[in-house]
């Protein structure tokens, strides 16, 4: 379970997530204003000053309504915030959460952040959340989100045909997961071994 009211900070050697703020818009607003390729698959694009305040604005919002908990994400290693991901759809009943809205600036791609980021996200999950089930959603056509969730050990459960509005039209959009057991048989190990 998730105290959506407690301050958590994940970190580990690279990476540092602490809980988004609407007052972090000074520290995004360079992706915001430089980066529109970051947009292109999010479904609340945050391509502008305004965008940025809006898309931290409903962050913060769903964090209050229970439904998410965005982070802040911050790389040790550059001393620099590279974006921001976040639980969402928390459902207690079910034990289950999905794991998204993931964004980094461009100059920490392929740096191995993501991973860390993601055994920080994964671990607490499991071990604190105590959930059954993570699961990750993607645009069926965003074939380089889809491989660095398959490389974290996520297992491919099929398209969601049409499932929901985008900025451009309708998308689908693919399902993917790890299950309690399987995170504590193999993809744990196998992910820290990513990370060495």
């Amino acid at each position: 379970m998730i105290d959506f009211n407690k301050e958590y900070i994940l970190e580990n050697d690279i990476a540092r997530l602490t809980p988004l703020k609407e007052t972090d818009l000074d520290v995004f607003l360079e992706y915001a204003l430089n980066e529109p390729a970051l947009w292109q698959y999010s479904l609340q694009s945050a391509a502008s000053k305004s965008k940025m305040q809006a898309y931290l604005k409903t962050a913060v919002e769903k964090r209050n309504a229970r439904h998410s908990y965005p982070f802040l994400v911050f790389d040790k290693r550059s001393g620099e915030v590279a974006g921001s991901t976040r639980f969402y759809d928390y459902q207690d009943v079910h034990q289950s959460v999905q794991l998204g809205y993931t964004w980094y600036g461009k100059r920490f791609h392929r740096t191995g952040l993501n991973r860390y980021c993601k055994l920080l996200m994964l671990n607490f999950a499991f071990d604190e959340m105590q959930m059954q089930r993570v699961e990750f959603r993607a645009d069926a056509t965003n074939h380089k989100s889809i491989q660095a969730m398959k490389a974290i050990g996520c297992t491919e459960e099929g398209i969601l045909r049409s499932n929901c509005s985008s900025p451009t039209g309708r998308r689908d959009s693919i399902i993917l997961s790890i299950l309690r057991d399987e995170w504590y048989n193999s993809k744990k190990e196998n992910l820290e071994n990513l990370c060495r």
